[in-house]
């Protein structure tokens, strides 16, 4: 996976960030469909770091491949 798909990948999370952001009620957050957001807001997030640690790990790869 290059640069450029990772950042769109994480692009595209936080988009889905953002519309589920405007689908909470911050009166009840956690009843009825604004739940439901709030799982589409930590799943990103998840997806994100994810996507950090992998890159994370390639760099570390191409370093010890180096030495």
């Amino acid at each position: 996976m290059n640069k450029t798909v990772t950042i769109i990948l994480v692009l595209v999370s936080i988009a889905l960030m953002a519309y589920n952001a405007t689908m909470i009620d911050f009166e009840q957050p956690l009843k009825g469909d604004s739940s439901v957001a709030v799982i589409g807001i930590i799943a990103p997030l998840c997806a994100i770091l994810l996507i950090l640690i992998y890159r994370t790990s390639k760099k570390i790869q191409k370093e010890v491949e180096k030495h």
